[in-house]
């Protein structure tokens, strides 16, 4: 019987490599199109962990979400993400960031976390993907 999946600490990346990793993890959401949908939700659930510190990123990690639950015509997912829209700003200025919180809406929106292991993994491999990035870049 298996149970639910190992949890791992929540990666912190150095600045420079943070926002690579990030488009890193979106860019493998859209390259993953013919992936089942649980799949496809690792890579923003992901990177919202990733980019939560940033506001920038951080709104970019729930307007990826609504789109995407906007495409697969999920109520609950939509509202969940308009709701976390709203939440980001104030998120941030009261400095109020639930760590590891991976997102989506069936989680509490403020409980701080700690991801899956598949989850760190991925953002784990994005930031060696942007490690490698920078230090082999034409010259």
């Amino acid at each position: 019987m298996s149970g639910p999946p190992p949890l791992a600490p929540v990666p912190v990346p150095a600045p420079a490599l943070q926002r690579p990793a990030f488009e890193h993890l979106l860019a493998r959401f859209e390259a993953s199109a013919g992936e089942p949908p649980a799949a496809r939700w690792q890579w923003l659930e992901a990177a919202h962990v990733l980019g939560q510190t940033r506001l920038g990123l951080h709104w970019r990690s729930h307007t990826a979400m609504l789109r995407y639950a906007l495409q697969l015509r999920d109520g609950r997912e939509v509202l969940g993400q308009v709701l976390r829209l709203a939440l980001v700003p104030l998120g941030h200025l009261l400095q109020r960031l639930p760590t590891g919180n991976i997102g989506r809406a069936h989680v509490p929106a403020l409980r701080p976390m700690v991801p899956a292991a598949h989850i760190t993994a991925r953002i784990h491999a994005a930031l060696r993907a942007a490690d490698i990035g920078a230090t082999v870049r034409p010259g």
